[in-house]
């Protein structure tokens, strides 16, 4: 039996999916544990492309149960519509194959106006680059203890009464401070009346659920969603997303005891990506040629937004960040095929700030903006490698920067994906097998 946590080690868009989907064939249960529909999870499966916003990974395979838990939060809407269009690609979603945390906290029609209005009043420099899902409006109200829980939607009377006092302050800020429109109370009942008769069979209490296969010596996998430099405390504020991504909050985020879990899985890709605005000192401006070439043969753009990824250079600044904040055991690196056929690869192994010398992200979110890449150089590879099926058969140059990205940060890689394909994949050491 082992619990193994999957967190992005960079900022988000790693390839999470990819290799939650891979690690859930060994696993009984796997579990969202932040989070909300602002991210998304790539899947290619012999050839065919899936996308999951909240629910994880593991749902393609049978015999599992996916669990969604009270650290998520949810756009029911968006969940219903998600279960819809894997039963039109044959998947059966059913309260067998999937769970939802009672505490988990309700994305409200407000919420998502309340996210736009904002983002549309600030300067263009001041702007976030939020999705307008929702989402840190949502967390506010849970921080604020005036949320919506998906549990209340199994209690008529409860969810009308708190209801009808957050629609009243919230029509108040819309209409008041930024002259948009109210949301009508009748309509938004109505439409989570029709939520609630469709998802009450699948609410429950995850913790206790996963207590019970913990005991049973069942295999546990918890997904994160985003990267560890978008964690609303360790990141890059304020341009970081609304909840904790790192791997602490697994255990907060499920109910899951922190001496229960085993290894932590970090992924990185070979390269660096970020969507939205905010720091990223090995960017590669868009129009150079390298750049444009990561960005082109990687297809970075966003699962969730379609945006753009800004592309640059491994950051081993941003990986060493991630192996202390998340304790990882193990990196997962993806998209290494990407960088075939690049003459020469850079590292970035610290950072210059104002003459000062920074091993590690600035706090400072002007120093953190201003901060200088230092690189080293590493000789590429031309052959492509999406056919490689072990460590061994990798061209030479390809094993050196592997094994140079272990020395800089002193975690080596697990797993190593080649190709987004669920079989371009080497494991080279399995975390659920001890």
């Amino acid at each position: 039996m082992a619990s193994v946590v999957v967190v992005g080690a960079q900022w988000g868009d790693e390839g999470k999916g990819k290799i939650v989907d891979l690690l859930t064939r060994y696993a009984d249960y796997v579990v969202r544990f932040q989070g909300g529909n602002n991210a998304g999870h790539t899947l290619v499966v012999e050839g065919k492309k899936y996308i999951f916003h909240i629910i994880p990974s593991g749902i393609l395979y049978e015999g599992k149960t996916c669990a969604i838990g009270n650290g998520v939060i949810i756009d029911p809407g968006v969940l219903l519509k998600e279960i819809a269009g894997l039963a039109d690609k044959g998947f059966s979603v059913t309260p067998k194959k999937l769970l939802i945390s009672s505490n988990a906290h309700l994305i409200m029609p407000y919420h998502q106006q309340l996210d736009q209005a904002r983002e549309n009043s600030l300067a263009k420099e001041k702007k976030i680059g939020t999705t307008g899902r929702g989402i840190g409006p949502c967390y506010m109200d849970k921080v604020g203890r005036v949320g919506m829980k998906v549990g209340d939607l199994l209690d008529p009377a409860l969810f009308k009464d708190k209801l009808q006092t957050a629609v009243e302050e919230k029509n108040f800020i819309l209409t008041k401070q930024f002259g948009a429109a109210p949301v009508d109370l009748a309509e938004i009942i109505d439409q989570f009346e029709r939520f609630a008769e469709q998802l009450a069979p699948f609410i429950g209490n995850v913790s206790l659920v996963l207590d019970q296969a913990r005991k049973k010596g069942q295999n546990i996998l918890f997904e994160g969603a985003q990267g560890t430099q978008l964690d609303i405390d360790h990141g890059t504020y304020p341009f970081v997303t609304s909840s904790n991504t790192i791997a602490g909050n697994a255990c907060i985020g499920s109910g899951f005891g922190p001496s229960h879990i085993d290894e932590v899985i970090g992924i990185v890709k070979a390269y660096t990506t970020r969507v939205g605005e905010g720091p990223f000192p090995t960017e590669l401006p868009e129009g150079d040629v390298i750049g444009d070439t990561l960005q082109q043969k990687g297809h970075e753009y966003g699962a969730t937004t379609g945006r753009r990824r800004r592309c640059g250079w491994f950051d081993a600044v941003v990986a060493n960040d991630a192996v202390r904040l998340n304790g990882l055991t193990g990196f997962a690196v993806t998209k290494l095929d990407v960088l075939s056929g690049l003459q020469k690869l850079k590292i970035a192994t610290r950072y210059q700030v104002e003459g000062a010398t920074f091993d590690y992200m600035p706090e400072n979110i002007r120093k953190a903006r201003l901060a200088q890449p230092v690189y080293e150089e590493m000789d590429g590879w031309n052959t492509e490698i999406t056919g490689v099926r072990s460590f061994d058969d990798l061209p030479d140059k390809a094993k050196a920067y592997l094994r140079r990205l272990e020395d800089l940060t002193g975690v080596a890689p697990a797993i190593i994906s080649v190709g987004p394909d669920r079989e371009e994949t080497l494991l080279l050491r399995n975390p659920f097998a001890g």
